[in-house]
Order: C-alpha cells, then structure tokens, then sequence
C-alpha cells in the first residue's frame, strides 16, 4: 500500500483479536515512532508495550484509578478489562523536558505524532487499531503507577491487533470547510 492510500483511508478499527504485531513489524512500528518530528532532538516520548500480562498489570492499574475515583462497582470491574480490547496496548507517554525552545505542547505534539506514525505502520503491514485515551489517560493515579512525573501525559493507549471485521468506509469529507476560510483571509 503506497502512503498516500494509507493516509486516505485511514480509520479506527476497536475489534481487535490475536496476532499482534511482533517481530520486524512491531520493530517497524517502533521505528516509526522515532521519526517524528522532535524539535531540537529531545525525543519527548517514551512507551510501554503491553501484552499478555502486561495488559493485566495496566488493567490492574486501571482499575485502581476506578476506585480512587470513586466509580461504580460495574465501572471499577470493567476498568480492569479494557486492556483485553485488543492482544497488544502501547502506551504512550510525552516526557517533558525544560528547554527554553520547546514549549510543554511542542513536546506532547511530538509524542502525539508518534502514537499516529505507530498506528500509520502498523496499518501498512496488515495490522489495525484504535488510539484510546480517556479518563485513564488523566488520571494520578496510572501516571504514578507507570512512575510517570507530574509534567508527563499520557497521550494515549494505542490498541493494536488483527480486525475482527472489516470496519465502514468513512465518507469523504469536504475539504473546503476546514481550509477555504482561512485560505481566503491571506488570498488577494
């Protein structure tokens, strides 16, 4: 598949069974997250691929967060459940660091262009996914749990698996009204 078809066609896809990626192709996905843009090389990201338990720990963690937010029961014993969604979830940090040229959102954005090149490769060999992100992706009590500071995001939980369905064409949407105001506010 050439990139612009990728680009084009691009879509969420939330069934997701066995296999994951592994091998050359989760070792392609990880490259292509290291080829974002990363102003002054600071690369302001770092992931943790869960499979098998790992995806027990990170729904243990989520969990956790249920209960120290006070959710219902049913919320609290689904939450130890959405990493099962799919056989593999990255999970994708910004790592902040200081730099007087790059701001707090330059470095999210970054980490944030990583998680959409991770899910652009795995796409182009056959694999699907979903980026989730949510109330776990913003809470204390998983960001401490997966040791992260106080400045660091999550930007998101980037599922990954084979598609149990073939998910709907997406409609195509008009350009135009996204890009003609304000194209014409700098035209003659």
């Amino acid at each position: 598949m050439d990139a612009l078809t990728l680009l084009l066609n691009r879509h969420s896809q939330p069934r997701l069974t066995e296999p994951a990626p592994s091998g050359s192709c989760l070792e392609n996905i990880m490259q292509a997250a290291l080829r974002v843009p990363d102003h002054a090389g600071l690369k302001p990201w770092r992931f943790v691929v869960c499979e098998g338990m790992g995806r027990h720990r990170l729904g243990s963690l989520f969990e956790q967060s249920a209960v120290a937010n006070d959710k219902s029961a049913k919320e609290v014993e689904r939450a130890a459940q959405l990493p099962m969604r799919a056989p593999m979830v990255i999970v994708a940090i910004a790592r902040y660091t200081e730099h007087a040229k790059v701001p707090w959102v330059e470095q999210v954005a970054s980490a944030s262009c990583a998680v959409m090149a991770m899910q652009m490769a795995a796409f182009a060999q056959g694999f699907q996914g979903i980026w989730r992100t949510g109330d776990y992706a913003h809470c204390d009590t998983v960001k401490t749990g997966l040791g992260l500071q106080p400045q660091d995001e999550i930007v998101g939980y980037l599922y990954l698996g084979t598609a149990v369905t073939e998910a709907p064409a997406k409609p195509p949407v008009d350009a135009g009204m996204y890009f003609a105001n304000w194209r014409s506010v700098f035209e003659d």
